[in-house]
This record gives C-alpha cells, sequence and structure tokens, in this order.
C-alpha cells in the first residue's frame, strides 16, 4: 500500500523549492544539448580527429545522440526505481551522475579515435544522471503541487528547458570562438554541484514508499533490449550502407528495428501476467494517460526532426547563400530558432496556469492545432526566403507547441497513481524521446532519398562545368549525401572537404576553385532537390500535429485521480 501525503508536510513553501530544484536540473540538461550542436567543430578539433572521414561517422553520430539513446532507454526503468526506493533519492542521484559524467567529459585524455571513444562513454554517464533527472522531475513537481497548480508548474519547468536550449546556443557560441573546447562540459559542473548539493539538503519524499516490493528483472531485460534495439536501428539507419544512400537495408539495422519491436511485444506480454510489473498495464485504461501519451508521441513525431532539419536548412543552403562563412553558420542557425523557443516559452506556462483552472482539453487541441498551421505556413517559404516570415512561422509553432505541452503533462500526471508517478513520468518520457529519435530518421530518411536521386547527376554536371576533373567529380558525386549534410550540420564547407579528401582541389584552376568553394555553388546544386524533401517532412508532421489534436480532443472530461489512502479510488471533476 503506498499513502499519498500532501506536499505541504513539509511546508507551504516546499513546494516552489520542489520546482525552483528540478527547473535548475533540466536547465542544466537542455544546456548541455545545444550547447554541444554549436562547438562540436571546436571539439572534434580539440580531439585532432576528422569527425567526416570514412571510418568516423559512426562515431559522429554517437558523439550527437548517445546521450539521448542511454536516457530514452533508462528511463522506465528508473522511473520505477524511483518508485520503489524513492524519488527524491535517485534525482538526486541523477544530479550527481550527470555531474561526474560532464567532469569526466571535460577531461578526455586521449585524441584521435580513442579520444572520441572516451567522450562517447562519458557522453553515456550523462545520459545515464539525466534519465534519472528526467524520469523523476514530472512525478516530484505532481507529489509536490496541488492538482490545481500542476500546470502551472509543469509549465514553468519546460519553459526552463527552453530557457536552457537558448542559454547553451549562446554560452555555446561564446565558448568555441575561444577555442578551449574543455569548457563546453566545465560550463555544466557548478550548476551541477549545486543542484546536487540543493537537493540533498532541500528535496523531500512526499509520497511513502511501498513496502515488500520486488523488481521486475525480465519486464526490465526486455524493455531494455527492445528499446536499445530500435534506438540502435535508428541510429544507424541514417548512415550509408554499402552502395546505398542510408542504412536501413543494413541486417544489423533490420534485426535491431524488427528484433526491437518483438522484444518490446514480449515485454507487454510478461507485464500483463506478472504479480509486480515494471509497467502497469492497467494504466492503460485510464484513457486520459493514454490519450496524452499518444497525443503526446504524435506530437514529438511531428517536432523531433524539425531542429536538425532547420538548422541543415539554414547552414546548407540560407545562411551561405547570404555570405556567411560556413565555420560561423552554427551559432547564426542557432539564434535563427530561437524565436520558436520564445513561442514556446511565453506560452507554456499560460497555458499550464489557464489549464489548471480550466482543464487540459482545450489548450492541447487548440496548441496542436495551431503547430499544424505553423508546418504549413514553412511549405510556402522558398529556398531563400525572407527572414520575418521564417521567424514569424518558427514562432507560431513555438506557440503551439507552447499551449500543448504543459497541459498535456498535467492531465497525464494528474491521471496517475501516487504510486505510479515515477513510472508513468518515465514513460512519458520515453514516447515523448523515442517520438524525437524517430522523427529524426523518418525526416532525414525523406530528405536523403529525394537528394539521392538528383543529387549525384547535378553535382558531376556542375563540377566537371567549373573545371574539376571528370574522375574526380564521379567520386565526389556518388559519395552518399549524408556526407555533405553532416559537413555542413558542423560548420564545414561541404565541397571543400569532399575535393579534399580525394585530391581535386590542386588539379583545378585558382578562379574555379574560388566559386566551386564559395558561398553559392553548393546551395544551388542542393537547393532544389532539399526544399522538395523538406516541404514533404514539414506536410508530413502538419498531419501528425492534426492527429494528435484529434486525439485530444476525445481525451475526455478533466479527470483527476483520487487518492484515499489506497491507489484504487479514482474521479472526475
Amino acid at each position: 500500500m503506498t499513502v499519498a501525503l500532501s506536499g505541504t508536510v513539509h511546508g507551504p513553501h516546499y513546494k516552489w523549492i520542489a520546482l525552483s530544484n528540478t527547473t535548475l536540473g533540466v536547465l542544466m540538461a537542455t544546456i548541455n544539448q545545444s550547447i554541444l550542436i554549436i562547438a562540436l567543430p571546436v571539439i572534434f578539433n580539440g580531439l585532432k580527429v576528422n569527425p567526416l572521414a570514412g571510418n568516423q561517422t559512426g562515431l559522429l553520430l554517437w558523439v550527437l545522440l548517445g546521450f539521448n539513446v542511454a536516457t530514452t532507454v533508462l528511463l522506465v526503468l528508473f522511473g520505477r526505481l524511483s518508485d520503489m526506493f524513492g524519488r527524491v533519492r535517485l534525482y538526486n542521484l541523477g544530479f550527481l551522475i550527470f555531474t561526474i559524467g560532464s567532469v569526466l567529459a571535460s577531461l578526455t585524455w586521449s585524441k584521435g579515435t580513442a579520444g572520441e571513444v572516451e567522450l562517447i562513454i562519458f557522453r553515456i554517464v550523462q545520459g545515464i544522471g539525466g534519465g534519472f533527472l528526467f524520469s523523476n522531475s514530472a512525478a516530484i513537481l505532481t507529489d509536490a503541487f496541488p492538482e490545481n497548480q500542476r500546470g502551472l508548474a509543469l509549465g514553468l519547468n519546460q519553459a526552463a528547458a527552453i530557457g536552457g536550449g537558448i542559454i547553451g546556443l549562446l554560452v555555446g557560441g561564446a565558448l568555441a570562438a575561444t577555442g578551449h573546447w574543455r569548457w563546453i562540459f566545465l560550463v555544466n559542473v557548478p550548476v551541477g554541484l549545486a543542484g546536487t548539493l540543493w537537493a540533498y539538503v532541500a528535496l523531500k519524499e512526499v509520497v511513502k514508499r511501498p513496502v515488500k516490493q520486488r523488481l521486475d528483472i525480465w519486464g526490465n531485460i526486455t524493455l531494455t533490449i527492445g528499446l536499445l534495439g530500435i534506438m540502435l536501428g535508428l541510429t544507424y539507419g541514417i548512415m550509408p550502407y554499402k552502395g546505398h544512400s542510408m542504412g536501413w537495408s543494413d541486417p544489423w539495422v533490420l534485426t535491431g528495428l524488427i528484433g526491437g519491436v518483438i522484444v518490446l511485444g514480449l515485454f507487454v506480454v510478461i507485464e500483463m501476467f506478472t504479480e509486480q510489473p515494471l509497467f502497469n498495464m492497467k494504466l492503460f485504461k485510464i484513457w486520459p494517460f493514454t490519450a496524452g501519451n499518444l497525443s503526446g508521441l504524435l506530437a514529438s513525431l511531428a517536432r523531433g526532426g524539425l531542429q536538425f532539419m532547420l538548422i541543415i536548412w539554414l547552414q546548407g543552403i540560407y545562411l551561405p547563400l547570404h555570405g556567411v562563412s560556413y565555420a560561423n553558420t552554427p551559432l547564426i542557425a542557432g539564434l535563427y530558432t530561437i524565436p520558436q523557443m520564445i513561442g514556446f516559452f511565453v506560452a507554456g506556462p499560460i497555458s499550464g496556469f489557464l489549464s489548471d483552472r480550466f482543464g487540459a482539453r482545450t489548450f492541447a487541441t487548440v496548441g496542436m492545432i495551431v503547430t499544424a498551421l505553423g508546418f504549413y505556413l514553412l511549405t510556402t517559404l522558398p529556398m531563400d526566403f525572407n527572414h520575418w516570415l521564417f521567424w514569424i512561422y518558427l514562432f507560431v509553432i513555438g506557440v503551439g507547441m507552447g499551449l500543448f505541452a504543459s497541459p498535456n503533462s498535467a492531465a497525464i500526471m494528474n491521471a496517475l497513481p501516487a504510486e505510479y508517478r515515477g513510472v508513468g513520468s518515465g514513460m512519458r518520457s520515453t514516447f515523448t524521446n523515442a517520438g524525437s529519435m524517430l522523427s529524426m530518421g523518418l525526416f532525414f530518411s525523406i530528405m536523403i532519398t529525394g537528394l539521392a536521386q538528383k543529387l549525384p547527376q547535378a553535382m558531376q554536371t556542375g563540377l566537371t562545368q567549373h573545371g574539376v576533373p571528370l574522375a574526380g567529380a564521379i567520386k565526389v558525386s556518388q559519395l552518399p549525401p549524408t556526407s555533405s549534410l553532416f559537413a555542413a550540420l558542423l560548420g564545414y564547407n561541404p565541397l571543400q572537404n569532399l575535393l579534399q579528401q580525394f585530391g581535386v582541389l590542386q588539379q583545378m584552376p585558382v578562379s574555379q576553385v574560388n566559386y566551386v568553394i564559395g558561398h553559392k555553388f553548393f546551395p544551388s546544386l542542393i537547393g532544389p532537390s532539399f526544399m522538395h524533401g523538406l516541404n514533404l517532412a514539414f506536410t508530413v508532421s502538419l498531419i501528425m500535429s492534426l492527429v494528435a489534436a484529434l486525439i485530444s480532443a476525445f481525451r475526455g472530461k478533466r479527470y483527476i485521480h483520487v487518492e484515499q489512502m489506497s491507489s484504487s479510488n479514482t474521479g472526475t471533476v
């Protein structure tokens, strides 16, 4: 039996202590994510690694995605452990582990591939800490705040996450300019140390832990293997394989994806017959919980790959067309996406506050409709767009996401019995993170498929017309489009990087070299095919946003799980 205690047991101000500390944790984790994207060129330069070399692209993906993979795979397990042993206790442990991972990452001692592998390991350590933080933040807030303030609390928490993204862009750009890559990770340490000490001193358990609980070993094993298989499949599916531009035909990728789905099916069967399951499948009988997670998954699918696609659009096409050097595009591209973050930052807390009074359904539904409108508006933009329209459309998407996020999260958490809030929060975060990973794989596949059909011939023709020997032009044009996109993402000049690999630049007239590696040649080659795939991706996101809005509209009336010394009492309001 689990007893739900009032947050006022620890004083009327405890809820604000819980909000400020969990907000600090989310802020630290999101700064870590955005700061890395901006500073990747400096990091690889410090490690003496060419991330675009043939045997390095897989490691590049792990540097980018290792944190997310580790976090996603472990969220539900950590949520269940928190329900068993105390949410605050394991949240505090997450702060400590994340801080240790940051210190280790800054101390990466080797160079070359060995240094890159070490950095990946330390990023995974950060991801383990992040898993404890993300799986418990919403549960701690739900425990500490009364039902009529949870939307506001979650909205402020999520707004802080957006604020962390903005801070990470600015700090990452400033630190990258210094060339001292170790500070990229050390900047988290003071925040981590302060948060760790504060969490251990100030945070208290609000819900009594259940007695005689056992860990569901087989449930943990099958869920971990299933999620890991899918995450690895998605990660390597966007990499070239043999003569293919992507890896979806790679037997290992197919094994990971298909095997992961089968093992997750086995997980569901095990959970239905286990006395103390890792995740109680009966919770899906609570329709507000199920509807919230389904709409949250679709929203994550719709927006998860958006940032990735926008960054490539800006760094590979728009900014070079406007004379920005490739080395400066990562920071400027990040700044160009800030209106989306501002929209979320403004709408999130307001929507959370209003949903506490009037219910989540209207705000979450309208939020996804506004998001769909934003995706439609993006499809109307040309390759070389008006930047004011671009910023307005991103702001619209941010407002829509902000309107949706906190009411949906509050509705999910309100529907859960107190003893399941940890694992329920982990499941909610798993749907969100897995949706983002799947979205990235989906959008990237759409993009690469379109480029692979038209780009090789266009590149071969364009290169030979500007003095590149035919043999060199053929070699460069036959490389997967992934090479060019990753180069642009990292702030490298794509064609200069590719032509140098084959020693072609030395064979060309100087005037032609300057044009081919200039600001306009590569965007003109890649632009038409890229925009076709980009608009298709935006259209898919629009459709998923509308479906999420439809599910949200039918989530039912306002639903609150009522605790009365047991977990069997529920009620609707």
